[in-house]
């Protein structure tokens, strides 16, 4: 791994964001009829084209915080900051949030640790902690090496990223596997690979206290998705199914263009499934892969890129 390895998985991350957010709760039939092909303005938010949403902007709060080494407590100070006062928004103005992290900022506000914040009910299970994961993903592959998915370790620390803003097991368990197919896909995995990191995940939390939750996860297979037609796709804002639509785009598809739009077009929460679709892709296919005029549409790409490389430097990249 090395500096363009994170550039183009972050970059890949805000590109999908932002192609989903002028679309954002559209059905995938409305999508059908028209479907996005490249960045679009107005849409659901009202916003220019290449605005990207909460999603890039948390993942850039996570990936400036671990630029400083790994703290919670920092993390949540960012993420409040990007709440309160715009912080690391694509144009100065916080215009998504979701109900999750919103309870869980305003526990941290009033004093709360930082690490006790996150809701551990099964209806806090909206995909706010998967959408912004990757740079942890990034940042463990540096610190521990290319196989970290099998030190029990990482999904502590995996864990606690997630519970900042969501804790129940589904959150943790999306997050880890997430984790694992991110590091295969840095690791220039093919499909193969990426099988052997879900499983590699899998078979971790089947041995933790984690594994009654697993049930849930049956259809979060390469193989199963890899046949499985897109009308069984679900594209909500539940964590495991943008964790399993994500993964689904990046094995039905060969490109990042086309893995990009999939995620986009599969419609609802575009933008959130289309960002973690979008880290996978950029990963696997590489930076040049992601098309020129989307990245020069990109609000703050050159920063992104400054931050990106600021992050491999911390890591002795």
């Amino acid at each position: 791994m090395n500096a363009e390895t994170i550039q183009a998985g972050i970059l890949g991350l805000a590109v999908g964001d932002a192609l989903g957010v002028p679309v954002e709760f559209k059905s995938r039939q409305e999508l059908d009829r028209n479907p996005v092909q490249g960045m679009r303005s107005g849409g659901s938010h009202g916003q220019p084209a290449g605005t990207w949403s909460d999603d890039s902007s948390m993942a850039l709060c996570l990936l400036e915080s671990l630029t400083g080494g790994l703290d919670y407590q920092d993390m949540m100070t960012r993420f409040l900051r990007w709440a309160e006062e715009g912080y690391l928004t694509a144009r100065g103005e916080t215009f998504d949030m979701g109900m999750a992290t919103r309870k869980a900022l305003v526990k941290f506000a009033q004093g709360a640790p930082a690490l006790e914040c996150g809701g551990k009910q099964e209806f806090d299970n909206g995909n706010g902690s998967l959408m912004r994961i990757l740079p942890l993903a990034l940042y463990l592959r540096a610190q521990m090496g290319p196989d970290f998915p099998a030190n029990p370790r990482a999904y502590e620390i995996i864990h606690n990223a997630s519970r900042l803003t969501h804790a129940h097991p589904i959150s943790l368990i999306c997050c880890g596997v997430y984790c694992a197919a991110a590091n295969a896909m840095a690791a220039d995995g093919d499909l193969q690979a990426l099988h052997d990191a879900v499983e590699q995940a899998k078979a971790f939390y089947r041995a933790s206290d984690l594994a009654p939750w697993l049930e849930r996860f049956q259809q979060t297979d390469v193989g199963t998705l890899a046949v499985m037609p897109r009308d069984m796709m679900e594209s909500g804002g539940y964590a495991l199914h943008t964790l399993e639509a994500a993964l689904w785009c990046l094995l039905h598809t060969e490109n990042f263009q086309d893995c990009a739009l999939a995620a986009v077009n599969l419609g609802q929460d575009t933008d959130t499934t289309a960002a973690v679709a979008g880290g996978l892709a950029g990963l696997r296919y590489g930076l040049s892969s992601i098309p020129g005029p989307w990245l020069e549409t990109l609000a703050k790409e050159r920063q992104i890129r400054r931050m990106c490389r600021q992050f491999a430097q911390s890591l002795g990249l």
